[in-house]
């Protein structure tokens, strides 16, 4: 899939979750075939007001590249004003959230809360257009609820205004991560629009993958909820869609040696104890479905150190 003048090495996307894709678990997808990251969503805001804690979320390994830097906000001069003062970053797109369903992010009127404005959501892209040296993106919903669908029109009006790409998550503000995601409203924009389209929702293996791809007919995918503690459905998928063969999910020694992996850079990049309390949730996404998963947990959550989290991984018998 070719975004812009960049082409992808997959059509797979890593989706952004805020507090799981940073730096260290993007390198991980990445090297287990993710074509782009995304990072977690920064504010517009934050990097208007030179805030220092935002400006770490900005921070991109070379070796997880290409990456997407993904900004929300509800002013289009700020967008312009920030995209301007970071051309020179080293992300290679930029990315609009038009899709974050969270009441924090809408009661601000930004992520998903767009999709009401469409003259405001028209003019934050074709802001961040003109002022960005690099391709925009844009991630959306259906709509703010079932009353509302105004994505096929949305979509449209981002390609009007020159977004290289759209991602489309199956369902509305309203619907949060509940219900079923609405492939067939995707695949209705896909037929209208002539930038690439990106679909997103209920993708949770090669098998949805290879449906997802099959109704909608869709550039590419992005993963979101299912690769928390899974960066292998990036292989899974990309080895299935190239040669059409199902790879053996790993067992725990391999999942444990990219537990420890991910520990280490987490304190590399964060100090050791903010990345053993951190690791905490990203280890339970790790284990699930192991067996003494829901016991070893409970240890974990004690661990204050890398010593203390490895000494309880290796005390249990899966």
């Amino acid at each position: 899939m070719k975004i812009g003048n960049i082409e992808l090495s997959s059509n797979l996307i890593l989706g952004p979750m805020a507090g799981v894709t940073d730096k260290p678990y993007r390198e991980i997808c990445k090297e287990f075939g993710c074509g782009l990251t995304v990072t977690e969503m920064v504010s517009t805001r934050g990097l208007y007001y030179k805030d220092k804690k935002t400006k770490v979320l900005m921070d991109i390994a070379e070796k997880e590249r290409p990456t997407s830097l993904q900004l929300f906000g509800n002013d289009p001069e700020v967008f312009s004003h920030v995209i301007k003062e970071i051309n020179n970053h080293n992300h290679d797109f930029i990315d609009i959230n038009m899709g974050c369903p969270a009441p924090k992010i809408v009661k601000n009127g930004d992520g998903s809360a767009l999709m009401k404005n469409e003259k405001l959501a028209f003019q934050i892209v074709e802001a961040s257009v003109k002022a960005s040296e690099k391709p925009v993106t844009v991630k959306m919903r259906l709509g703010w609820d079932e009353n509302s669908i105004n994505v096929e029109k949305i979509a449209k009006l981002c390609e009007d205004a020159g977004a290289s790409m759209v991602a489309i998550h199956g369902r509305t503000r309203e619907q949060f991560y509940s219900g079923k995601a609405s492939w067939e409203e995707i695949a209705r924009v896909k037929e209208n629009l002539n930038i690439p389209v990106v679909a997103n929702g209920d993708i949770n293996d090669f098998e949805s993958a290879i449906k997802c791809l099959e109704l909608t007919k869709c550039d590419g995918l992005m993963i979101a909820r299912a690769a928390h503690g899974n960066p292998w459905i990036f292989k899974e998928i990309d080895d299935y869609l190239k040669t059409g063969k199902k790879i053996e999910r790993p067992g725990i020694d391999q999942v444990k040696e990219v537990i420890y992996r991910h520990l280490r850079e987490l304190i590399n990049h964060k100090g050791e104890v903010i990345a053993v309390k951190e690791m905490r949730k990203h280890s339970a996404a790790y284990l699930k479905g192991f067996r003494n998963s829901a016991r070893i947990r409970n240890e974990i959550n004690k661990a204050n150190t890398f010593n203390e989290f490895q000494e309880i991984l290796e005390s249990y018998i899966f």
